[in-house]
């Protein structure tokens, strides 16, 4: 997909020469610095959360005593005028802020939407030893470091799950959750029962865990949301990283540009029954909702 880039400045959008084939390729020739990636919704008219993704460049480099070389709100109104390239398709938009000089980079490509084949069926995942030196910051160092494990996303391998001593923390450009159902029938209907969303067996609260890792991990936009999500659909959080070998009832992984997506096999071991679970559905469901009630109009960035 074609690549525009532009560099933000306080006297306007300056268009970037490259020939970069993909975002990362374009990051790569870049200073070191923060990015963060997203794409529109809505036919390239709305955005989810965008206060947040801007925050993952303006907090580090504020730390660090960088001066972004725009403000938050005259980014959004340069985003705003940028998101229009692809329209009436949608954007995916990286913001890059270099930490040599401040300077804000854009790179804007044409995005196409997961087919719903991939939400229903499910999708593949292997895992990798590497991890990030500093989880908390999304670095664009880190590109550079997982060349050869994004090389393994190709084929039926969606997703590369990042490990350390045996424990799954993330995926490489996503957030990853297990599912653990105990299969006890209760005899009497929970509140979320009765309000006609468990399917029988009834479980009861907390009876069915979502188990995501707290530290080790970049703390996605979607994620937050996700757990709230899950939360009220009566499930239960478990903060740990899963085990490697862990047998898991249903997983899956969230991102901004793809929200959730069922995980069906790790390393080629069949996760559960081997096919989109439930409640993995249920929460696409609701995050779906969501998404329509919180995207914000592109004119309201």
């Amino acid at each position: 997909m074609s690549i525009v880039a532009f560099k933000i400045t306080k006297a306007g959008n300056l268009p970037h020469p490259t020939q970069s084939k993909s975002l990362d390729e374009m990051t790569r020739g870049l200073q070191h610095g923060f990015y963060t990636t997203f794409s529109t919704l809505a036919g390239g008219t709305k955005v989810l959360g965008l206060h947040a993704h801007i925050q993952r460049l303006y907090v580090p480099a504020l730390e660090l005593g960088l001066v972004p070389s725009v403000d938050e709100s005259t980014l959004r109104l340069r985003l705003a005028e940028l998101a229009k390239i692809n329209l009436p398709h949608e954007s995916r938009i990286r913001l890059i802020l270099t930490k040599d000089d401040g300077i804000i980079y854009v790179g804007i490509q044409p995005f196409a939407p997961l087919p719903d084949s991939v939400y229903q069926n499910g999708v593949h995942a292997v895992t990798s030893g590497v991890s990030r030196s500093d989880p908390r910051i999304k670095g664009t160092d880190f590109i550079a470091k997982s060349a050869a494990q994004r090389k393994l996303v190709k084929g039926d391998v969606f997703e590369v799950l990042l490990t350390h001593n045996g424990k799954i923390l993330e995926g490489m450009t996503s957030n990853f959750y297990v599912i653990a159902r105990r299969s006890v029938a209760t005899t009497k209907q929970s509140p979320v029962a009765s309000r006609g969303l468990l399917r029988s067996p009834s479980l009861a609260l907390n009876d069915v865990k979502l188990i995501t890792a707290r530290s080790g991990i970049l703390l996605g936009v979607t994620r937050r949301a996700v757990l709230r999500l899950a939360r009220g659909e009566g499930m239960s959080i478990e903060y740990r990283p899963p085990n490697v070998g862990e047998e898991f009832d249903e997983a899956f992984l969230t991102s901004s540009s793809r929200g959730i997506v069922p995980i069906v096999s790790i390393d080629g071991n069949p996760v559960g029954e081997g096919k989109a679970g439930e409640w993995t559905k249920r929460l696409m469901k609701v995050y779906q909702e969501y998404v329509e009630r919180k995207a914000e109009e592109v004119g309201n960035w």
